[in-house]
Formats: structure tokens, C-alpha cells, sequence
């Protein structure tokens, strides 16, 4: 049976998404931010990008951009040419052209973003740092910081230390998992296409656009083609699989077609992935989801009542802790008549935990000799049970 469009007359448009959204996620191509021919940074169009950026910021949204560029901007210094990049070139040349682009395309987003009155900060990221437990929570309290500081976070994955066998490949599933940890509430992928068809476009003249997808299935993968030759690694496919993960930590995700000016402003024929749920459900289904806790809390009553209005755990109202767990590890938290009453992400190791229970707050940095939160479990990482 051939795919069907959906149609609905009352599909959301990018806008209203935008506006309905707080904390977004935007993905940037190489070949949008950079003229790969030239190896240049697209001045005017990452300036206007900036411009739109600033006109969320006034509106009260959290930016976060995920931009590739870096490899394409390297490879001048390094005298690699483009015809060279189109075919083929080691791991090694890869990352160090990296290496020096990322120097340009930092000082090129600083530029163009001071001109708006706006700072950012440059994070490069691995695979490890979005999957695993400890570097994950390190990256996710370092983007936190920067967004309560007014900072605009600029991401990158490290190419420079990634391996070929564990790397992200491209930054379209980079900004999927960056959507994830930071509980995004869109992800916006700007592209070279204004998003999904049922058939290549450039190829095929009966291709139709698909402008919203409420639910992702193989033939939607069957109609992505694979990547255009260059020194982007991306492609629908990849695009595809992001809108996968960020929809099922639900985050909703638009590909737009950004290559014109002011990008964000004049956002018009886009595809929308609609997400499963909310960012804070999916996070707490995956904490409630885990049949074996790695420790034991027990609360006193004004603890359980905290928790009962929606409150924080404090280590004032923890009585006693059973279990060797670390920071980021799952624990039972038990009221204080012994009956399990909900489970929660740790921010202290067991054995830290155990120094600052029945303290204040404000006591932990003296304590420890450091300081991560004043919560040993925040109330957006507990899940009430029973």
C-alpha cells in the first residue's frame, strides 16, 4: 500500500511550535554556517542567525545551538582542498583540521553573537559524555550553568579525541542526545531541505512533502535517501534516527530548510516530529523504570511531606542511607513508617551522602570541600510511588 500524506487542518505550524516552546535545541549544518568551496565562515548569515537568536532570548527562550563547521573551516590551513574533502580523507586529517577550525568557528559565534549583546560558551562533546552516567550529569550541570548565567551554550563534538569507532558521525544525532539531557522542549535541525518527502526530491518530481509526523515508522526510514557527497556527514537518515531519540525523551523535533538568512524568522514549509509525552515524563519514566535500586533513603515526616507537595529531598530530612551507590545512581527513598514511597537520581556518592544527612544545606561545602546542589535528589529526578 503507498504512504499516505497525512492532512490536517489544524497541524501546527513552526512558529506556533517555537512560541509554545521554551528551552530549544538548534542543530546548524556545516554547509549552512560555513562555504565549504571556500572553507570560509557565511558571515552575514551567521550574523542574521544571531539576530534571530537574540529575538527568542528577549522572548524568554533558552537557546542551545549544536553546530557543526568546524572540520570545514580547518581544512584551508591544513591545505586539504574541497575536492579532497568530497572524497575521502584519514580519521587523523579529520581531526586535525578540527583542531584549528574549531579556534575559528568559536571566535566566528563570538563575534557575530557579541554584535546582539549575547555571550557564549563553547562545550565539545563525545559520545561518553551524553551516554554514560558521571560525564553525562558533568555536562548536563555545566549546560544548567550556563543557561541560568544568560549564556548561550555552543556544542561541538569533539572530533578532535573521538575515535572512529565511538563517535556520533554526525551532529544531527549530537543534538538529539543534547536535546535529552537538557530536558529540551524542541529541537529544531535547520538543514539544506525543509524536510521529509516521500521520495528524494531532487530526483523524483512526484516527491511530495510530509509536513507533520506523528509517529515514526520504517517508511519513513524508506524514504530517506542517504547523505549528498561533501564534507557534511549528515542526512535525512541521520535526521530520521535524531527525531527518534529526541522524540521518544519527548522533544518534539522540526527540519527546516535554513540556508537563506535569518533562518529561525522566516521559518515557512518545515517537517514537524511530534514528541511522545513531555522531556520531564520520559525522564521519569525511565528513573521509575528501574526495578532494583542501588541504595536506601529513609525520609523523616517533614521529608515526606516536602515530597508529597512536590518538593526536593534535602539531606536535613534524610534519617539514614543504606547502599553503595555513586553520584547519578538510582535509590529507593522510604518513608518513614518503612514503606517505599518513591525513587530518585542521587547527586552525592554514598559515601558523602552519608556525611552531610541531618545537615543543612549550607553546611555540604564545608563538610565535603566541595559543592554540587543543594538537594541530594532534585524534585525533576524523583518519581513518587504507591
Amino acid at each position: 500500500m503507498p504512504f499516505r500524506v497525512p492532512y490536517r487542518s489544524n497541524d501546527v505550524t513552526a512558529k506556533t511550535t517555537i512560541k509554545e516552546s521554551r528551552r530549544i535545541v538548534i542543530k546548524i549544518g556545516s554547509a549552512l554556517v560555513t562555504d565549504e568551496k571556500s572553507g570560509s565562515v557565511r558571515r552575514d548569515w551567521l550574523d542574521s542567525l544571531a539576530a534571530d537568536v537574540k529575538g527568542l532570548t528577549d522572548r524568554g527562550k533558552e537557546i542551545i545551538i549544536v553546530s557543526s563547521g568546524a572540520i570545514a573551516l580547518g581544512r584551508k590551513a591544513l591545505g586539504i582542498s574541497y575536492k579532497q574533502a568530497r572524497a575521502s580523507i584519514p580519521l587523523e586529517m579529520k581531526q586535525a583540521a578540527a583542531s584549528v577550525g574549531q579556534v575559528c568557528l568559536s571566535r566566528a559565534y563570538d563575534e557575530s553573537f557579541d554584535r546582539e549583546g549575547l555571550k557564549v560558551g563553547m562545550i565539545l562533546l563525545t559520545p561518553r559524555d551524553t551516554e554514560e552516567r558521571r560525564p553525562h550529569l558533568n555536562a548536563r550541570a555545566t549546560l544548567h550553568a550556563l543557561l541560568d548565567k544568560g549564556i548561550i551554550p555552543v556544542i561541538n563534538e569533539n572530533d578532535t579525541v573521538s575515535t572512529a569507532e565511538i563517535r556520533f558521525g554526525d551532529n544531527d544525532r549530537l543534538a538529539a542526545r543534547v536535546a535529552q539531557m537538557i530536558d529540551a522542549d524542541l529541537l529544531i535541525q535547520l538543514s539544506t531541505t525543509d524536510g521529509l518527502y516521500t521520495a528524494d526530491p531532487t530526483k523524483d518530481s512526484g516527491a511530495t512533502h510530509i509536513p507533520l509526523v506523528e509517529t515514526l515508522s520504517a517508511a519513513h526510514f524508506d524514504m530517506a535517501g542517504d547523505a549528498q557527497a561533501g564534507i557534511s556527514t549528515g542526512g535525512m537518515k541521520s535526521k530520521l534516527e535524531a527525531a527518534r531519540l529526541s522524540t521518544a525523551a519527548g522533544v518534539s523535533m522540526l527540519v527546516a530548510k535554513g540556508t537563506d538568512l535569518h533562518p529561525l524568522r522566516d521559518i515557512q514549509k518545515c517537517t514537524l516530529f511530534k514528541a511522545v509525552g513531555t522531556p520531564a515524563s520520559a525522564r521519569k519514566k525511565w528513573i521509575g523504570s528501574h526495578l532494583e535500586a542501588k541504595g536506601v533513603l529513609t525520609i523523616d515526616e517533614g521529608a515526606q511531606r516536602a515530597l508529597l507537595n512536590g518538593k526536593s529531598l534535602l539531606p536535613a530530612g534524610v534519617v539514614s542511607l543504606q547502599g553503595n551507590f555513586e553520584r547519578g545512581d538510582v535509590v529507593s527513598i522510604v518513608s518513614p513508617e518503612g514503606k517505599k514511597m518513591a525513587m530518585g537520581l542521587i547527586a552525592y556518592n554514598s559515601t558523602d551522602a552519608r556525611k552531610i544527612l541531618g545537615k543543612k544545606s549550607d553546611e555540604i561545602p564545608e563538610i565535603l570541600g566541595y559543592f554540587i546542589r543543594p538537594e541530594l535528589i532534585h524534585r525533576q529526578d524523583l518519581v513518587l510511588q504507591g
